[in-house]
């Protein structure tokens, strides 16, 4: 059955005439924005638990104890020393404020990084597929948040089957993909939590209450930032208060991502919040300002890709073997780490172009560091992530739900 009093209003939707919409949704009892558990058990964090649920991968590009310089190329790259000042900081930063964090898991798609999220306090964790819930539950998290709509039988049974091994919470907002998701969940003999999902500006899926808001994602000034919040805060606040008067207290207000979390946890409406990429950083998060004007410095750069030099066809170019099949370029090309006047500025399927001033010199073979424009669709790319320390390899961790969209 789903349980319909675990209704979820999430930070990116909104309610259009709210009376008629929960009168088709049949919603009963208290409702929570994104569902609110305890903290779930996990299996230590120390044991490899990914499953070869997509298919077979290439070796590992590395081996435990080599040499950094000696990993094979293209490969992802994790200094576990500032990917753990990550973990660490954010609910620090938090400390106090009641508000409880479940990270978003398609920044990484890994089990691994999802039970040490949970170790630092997570009550569990989001992502966006059935697939990659899969994927996360197999590899021994238990409390997963499908922040996003779930349509078509055999998702809606594979959903419902996942309920069995791990509590399930998805979003919805049409009443007969609540029927749907009921049917199913009867079928497996499942409780899955129906989270109701609002629009507050990003104009995607969930229930719009009025006009198109500003785009919330990556507004690069604090002062944007905090004037699309206070919209998303304003009609959050409006939908709790109308099913308040409904009779549906609201238990769990869930969303915020990485730019803006401080903002909704501060808001006093929003009670749970979804960083995701704060574990990595990436080169369009780094574009943001803070305040004065100075760079965003909440968290640091952890993840690298690893390229070799395959060409140096004059001073001024070198060629890496990192090119769109091995980094997204959505956001803007990958930032060159620690080789100033070494710029990428154009990339082919293979190949990535790199311009270098006077000062910058590159060898034939030499191994670069490329901070990627996109961290999500960059990670979805591999199937390893290799951590590291001290130049060494520590840790080689199966990407679990990578290549996971159905």
């Amino acid at each position: 059955m789903v349980d319909t009093k675990q209704a979820a209003l999430s930070e990116t939707k909104t309610y259009q005439d709210i009376s008629r919409s929960l009168g088709n949704l049949a919603l009963r009892g208290p409702v929570s924005l994104n569902s609110g558990s305890a903290a779930p058990d996990f299996l230590p964090i120390n044991v490899v638990h990914s499953p070869l649920i997509t298919p077979e991968p290439l070796p590992p590009p590395a081996r435990i104890g080599m040499a950094l310089d000696a990993v094979d190329t293209p490969a992802l790259l994790l200094d576990l020393d500032l990917f753990e000042r990550n973990l660490a900081a954010l609910p620090q930063s938090l400390e106090g404020s009641g508000v409880q964090i479940r990270p978003h898991a398609k920044a990484h798609k890994c089990p691994e990084i999802a039970l040490r999220q949970i170790a630092h306090g997570a009550v569990g964790v989001c992502c966006q597929k059935v697939s990659e819930a899969e994927a996360l539950a197999l590899g021994g998290v238990r409390d997963i948040l499908i922040s996003n709509e779930v349509v078509g039988a055999a998702k809606l049974d594979r959903l419902a089957a996942l309920a069995q091994r791990a509590r399930i919470a998805v979003c919805v907002d049409h009443a007969a993909n609540v029927a749907a998701l009921n049917e199913a969940a009867g079928r497996h003999g499942v409780v899955v939590d129906a989270l109701v999902e609002i629009n507050v500006g990003a104009n995607r899926c969930g229930v719009e209450p009025g006009e198109p808001t500003l785009e919330l994602q990556h507004l690069r000034t604090p002062e944007l930032r905090a004037e699309a919040i206070d919209a998303a805060v304003a009609k959050v606040r409006k939908s709790v208060a109308l099913l308040t008067s409904y009779g549906l207290p609201v238990e769990r207000v869930t969303g915020a991502g990485t730019g803006t979390y401080r903002l909704e946890a501060a808001s006093q409406i929003y009670n749970e919040v979804q960083p995701g990429s704060y574990i990595f950083m990436d080169a369009d998060y780094g574009r943001n300002l803070g305040p004065g004007g100075a760079p965003l410095s909440d968290f640091a750069y952890s993840l690298f890709i690893l390229t070799t030099v395959m060409s140096c066809p004059n001073p001024q170019r070198a060629v890496v073997d990192v090119g769109l099949k091995a980094h997204s370029v959505d956001s803007g090309m990958p930032l060159v780490h620690a080789v100033p006047g070494a710029t990428y500025v154009r990339a082919a399927d293979e190949h990535g172009v790199l311009e270098l001033a006077e000062s910058a010199r590159l060898e034939l073979g030499q191994k670069v560091r490329l901070i990627p424009g996109h961290c999500d669709p960059t990670v979805n790319l591999y199937d390893w992530m290799v951590g590291f320390r001290a130049e060494r390899v520590e840790a080689i961790w199966r990407i679990a739900g990578r290549g996971a969209f159905y």
